[in-house]
């Protein structure tokens, strides 16, 4: 599956914006005032420490919940669950009564897909995440990286131009989220939608993103913005974790989570 390099253009619309965004729990305000512009087509990695409020505002751009104050849009609209954008959670969340086609047959049919066309569909989303010849597998049958694989297929299905993912890869061991790392990284660019992601890791963080924001503690609010100028295309997953230009920029990051937690 080839990596596209395109470039969103700068004069676009935004895909996601938030503009003077506050959320609150009672007296506790955990993100901002904060304003971001998401371009189509990028792969945004929100990273910072536990509490920083990165899972808050994965929501509140899902549509799941909305903002004390300020404003939000996906394509030019207010965001709906299940509407807006595709997402993928921590835990896979599937129906263990299902196989694992049938898991994302649901996806299908909620998305609208006609009946006639979701085996198909289904057999290119299982191909694309790496799962072909498996759909009828139980979900107790396979790995827990696979499940996570189900989740991210599940997420596909919905003919949305967004997916969220909240730290999908943080309860699987090193090799399984690394070889997922590589496997999201080609899906994402591959399939064109916009991407954000939330991660703790700053290594993760600058495999996946195209670009990095990271979010002091809270309120979250934005304490560095970095573009990622990385090559996306023709790079062997091992050579580009083990350049220099890699280590500097994960030494950046990491720098700039610890300097936000502590401030």
């Amino acid at each position: 599956m080839p990596f596209s390099d395109a470039v969103p253009s700068s004069d676009a619309e935004p895909h996601v914006r938030l503009g003077d965004v506050t959320h609150s729990y009672g007296e506790v305000t955990a993100v901002g005032p904060l304003s971001l512009d998401v371009p189509a087509g990028e792969f945004l990695v929100l990273v910072g420490a536990s509490g920083c409020g990165k899972s808050t505002l994965l929501r509140l751009i899902a549509g799941f919940e909305r903002p004390t104050a300020g404003e939000i849009s996906v394509a030019g609209v207010s965001p709906e669950p299940g509407v807006s954008a595709g997402v993928v959670f921590q835990q896979p969340r599937l129906f263990p009564w299902r196989s694992v086609g049938g898991n994302v047959d649901l996806a299908l049919e909620y998305a609208g897909v006609p009946r006639s066309e979701r085996a198909a569909r289904r057999e290119e989303l299982l191909v694309r995440v790496g799962l072909d010849a498996m759909s009828d597998r139980r979900i107790w049958e396979i790995s827990g990286g696979q499940q996570q694989r189900v989740a991210i297929a599940r997420a596909l299905a919905a003919d949305t131009s967004l997916l969220l993912l909240d730290e999908p890869f943080a309860a699987l061991d090193a090799l399984t989220r690394e070889r997922l790392q590589e496997d999201l990284r080609v899906v994402g660019t591959a399939s064109r939608r916009t991407t954000v992601f939330v991660t703790h890791s700053a290594d993760e963080a600058v495999f996946l993103g195209s670009r990095i924001v990271v979010l002091g503690r809270r309120p979250g609010r934005i304490a560095l913005d970095l573009t990622v100028d990385l090559p996306r295309s023709g790079v062997d997953p091992d050579a580009l974790r083990g350049s220099p230009r890699f280590a500097g920029l994960r030494a950046q990051v990491g720098h700039a989570v610890k300097e936000a937690a502590a401030a």
